[in-house]
């Protein structure tokens, strides 16, 4: 049975991964994962008693945990989504994206490199590291054209130029050392288990419970938005058919406004909960002072996977965002529980 090796399975896109494969692939799954703030081992109930999961509380940027998870559990495969990713926790505290996404990827790098180095034909060949990125790392766009795998860098946040540093250091292990690394860059992600710092659950959330719903500047910032799910979907092609050296984009083909992503929550949760004495939900928009280096838009070019691996994204953002809000209507344990630590859904990132 092969094994794979995800770091950060206990994350929003981590968890979605891991339920997928153990769902739909004969394969065991290692979830090397630090449990920060924003991992959640209650986002993989359903699969916690599977045999053919294991569970792992480590850090990435310990060289001597990582060496220790990959002699023992010998993987065929590591998928690395562990990562500091909110963009306004990177403007308060710098330092932890550059431990984790820099140094982090590094340890794994090296760890991998020198583990794939003594392993036998063919189990050598067959061996990938797929690399799990953003598209925040190429900038910001005008109001035309997308980025492709070929756009030159150009990140605007400290979170975005941890997660460049990190592509780097990735595609220079393949041009020096050989290791088989993918690299993706995906647009921004949502759907159920996401922590609720991010727009769309801490839109949803608020709605329901009456509380201002904050957009940053004048709303039109623009963000093409990719159902978790499809992403995970994608990653798996990559990871079975990918080239390695390679890079490929994945987006959700759906380019929205964040006040129109706002204002379709409100009228989703006006539909799903009616009632509400705050509704409708959309006269709780608030605008509040932009953040600082915000990208005016990200548009992605997913022409690459779709001709060279066949995927392309099944939901549209209605449908995802009515199964997004529908989830955390039905999740209410999970909302709480997460929502009960120090991070009280207060904007951060503020100068």
């Amino acid at each position: 049975m092969e094994t794979i090796l995800v770091t950060g399975g206990a994350g929003f896109i981590g968890s979605c991964f891991v339920r997928q494969c153990l769902a739909e692939r004969t394969v065991r799954i290692i979830n090397l994962d630090k449990l920060t703030y924003a991992g959640n081992l209650d986002s993989l109930q359903s699969v916690e008693k599977e045999p053919r999961y294991v569970f792992v509380r480590g850090d990435i940027a310990e060289r001597e945990t990582v060496d220790r998870v990959i002699a023992e559990y010998e993987p065929a495969a590591v998928v690395h989504f562990a990562a500091e990713s909110h963009v306004d926790r990177s403007i308060d505290g710098p330092a932890e994206f550059v431990r984790t996404n820099v140094q982090g990827t590094f340890q794994l790098l090296d760890a991998a490199r020198r583990y794939v180095a003594q392993l036998p034909s063919p189990r050598h060949d067959e061996f990938r590291f797929l690399h799990v990125s953003t598209d925040e790392v190429y900038g910001s766009l005008g109001p035309t054209g997308r980025f492709t795998e070929s756009t030159a860098y150009d990140p605007s946040s400290p979170y975005s130029a941890s997660k460049a540093a990190s592509d780097h250091f990735v595609r220079a292990y393949f041009r020096t050392f050989g290791l088989p690394v993918l690299v993706t860059n995906c647009s921004n992600n949502y759907g159920p288990c996401q922590f609720p710092e991010k727009l769309i659950p801490l839109i949803i959330l608020n709605a329901l419970e009456g509380k201002p719903l904050p957009v940053y500047g004048d709303g039109q910032n623009v963000r093409d938005w990719l159902f978790v799910e499809d992403h995970c979907r994608a990653l798996r092609r990559v990871l079975e058919a990918g080239r390695p050296g390679e890079t490929y984009n994945i987006g959700g083909n759906c380019e929205q406004a964040n006040l129109d992503v706002v204002r379709t929550i409100c009228r989703t949760v006006d539909e799903l909960r009616p009632g509400l004495p705050h509704a409708p939900c959309a006269s709780l928009i608030k605008f509040v002072k932009d953040r600082p280096g915000h990208d005016r838009r990200y548009a992605i070019d997913a022409g690459k996977i779709r001709r060279e691996l066949g995927w392309s994204p099944q939901h549209d953002f209605e449908s995802g965002i009515r199964q997004t809000v529908q989830w955390y209507l039905d999740n209410p344990r999970w909302v709480q529980r997460v929502c009960s630590g120090a991070y009280q859904r207060e904007r951060l990132g503020v100068l």
